[in-house]
């Protein structure tokens, strides 16, 4: 394998993932339920009596420009959001906190306060983990983090579960990461750009990167014949990174209305002020879930009680229909993005800002 096999920011390759990461997973065992695979969050694991446990792995994210409340706030629910994605609430979560050897005592008391807060109020207990300080270690990656969910094995799902004829309904809109991390890093750009309440605006959309709600009130309807059948949460690639995810896992088709996904005023402002599209871009926070048709109308209810906007934006169709989208009656082959725009725009905002 030569370097430039390796992305220069970012996950790896469906390439890299194929040839070098799946074929090599440790023992094989039977009570593996679901592992790694393309365009799935989770892990899953029979415990037997029926119980499961779904899980997800991710790196704990400290980014100290976006204030030491609001960076652990971001940390927390970017570890419970792919499990949550399960339809089962996270229960559990061991986390490893790597500090640089510039923390301040004052700044881990915050942080961990606020990871004991959100998972608190998440319903997740902290069961194990380690914190240490050493060279090497740096901002934003600080450690490492794994979220457990335990709960009957007939109510998971997963993105490989969506059927012919579920509808798609998709939360929150387009690019709400992309948004919310340029308006906190560079608020005082956007505000000249266009104004103070564009700026502020685009700010409060950070507070919307979890899918956590999202996912448990949309399987509070029910979940398989009864419900959600498949959820993915709008990572890196953003929404037709998803949607061409869960396609893939599933082996289906999709028919995708362009203009029915929600695309928020500030996010279409900060995406064209950086020049991104808001389509490909990441969206921490958005969720895409497939659906009976009988349940649809019950889930954007039970959405918008909670306050999270949401519309049906299309259809799940046989796979040789194939993936694809209208916008303004013309078709377009929807193909996974591939790269996410949103590293090298950030980059180039960054040294921009120096």
């Amino acid at each position: 394998m030569s370097q430039s096999d390796l992305p220069q920011v970012g996950k790896v390759s469906a390439r890299i993932f194929d040839e070098i990461i799946l074929p090599q997973l440790g023992q094989k065992r039977d009570d593996v339920l679901v592992g790694p695979r393309h365009g799935v969050d989770i892990g899953v694991v029979d415990l037997g009596n029926g119980q499961v446990m779904a899980m997800s792995t991710d790196p704990v994210f400290i980014v100290p420009p976006y204030g030491w409340e609001r960076s652990a706030w971001f940390a927390v629910h970017i570890l419970a959001s792919d499990t949550s994605v399960s339809g089962l609430r996270p229960t559990h979560m061991t986390i490893d906190l790597n500090l640089p050897l510039g923390v301040e005592r004052e700044q881990l008391e915050v942080m961990w306060s606020v990871i004991h807060r959100e998972s608190k109020k998440i319903g997740m207990s902290i069961v194990s983990g380690h914190t240490g300080r050493y060279e090497g270690c740096n901002y934003p990656m600080v450690g490492g983090a794994t979220v457990f969910a335990i709960g009957p094995g007939d109510q998971y799902v997963t993105p490989e579960m969506a059927r012919p004829g579920d509808r798609v309904i998709i939360t929150k809109g387009a690019a709400i990461e992309a948004t919310g991390l340029f308006a906190v890093t560079f608020p005082d750009r956007v505000a000249a750009e266009y104004d103070e309440a564009t700026a502020r605006a685009a700010e409060e959309v950070f507070w919307q990167m979890s899918v956590v709600e999202d996912a448990l009130t949309a399987a509070s309807v029910g979940v398989r014949e009864s419900g959600v059948t498949a959820m993915h949460d709008a990572t890196e690639c953003g929404i037709w990174g998803g949607l061409a995810e869960i396609a893939q896992a599933s082996d289906v088709g999709l028919v995708i209305e362009k203009d029915e996904i929600i695309l928020q005023e500030a996010a279409e402002k900060v995406c064209r002020m950086f020049h991104i599209d808001p389509f490909t871009s990441i969206s921490e926070g958005t969720l895409i879930l497939t659906c009976t048709p009988e349940t649809s109308s019950d889930i954007l209810a039970r959405l918008g009680d909670q306050g999270i906007p949401a519309s049906v934006v299309g259809e799940v169709v046989e796979a040789e229909q194939g993936t694809k989208y209208f916008e303004d009656g013309t078709e377009h082959l929807l193909v996974h993005p591939e790269v996410d725009p949103f590293w090298v725009a950030f980059g180039k905002a960054a040294e921009g800002e120096e």
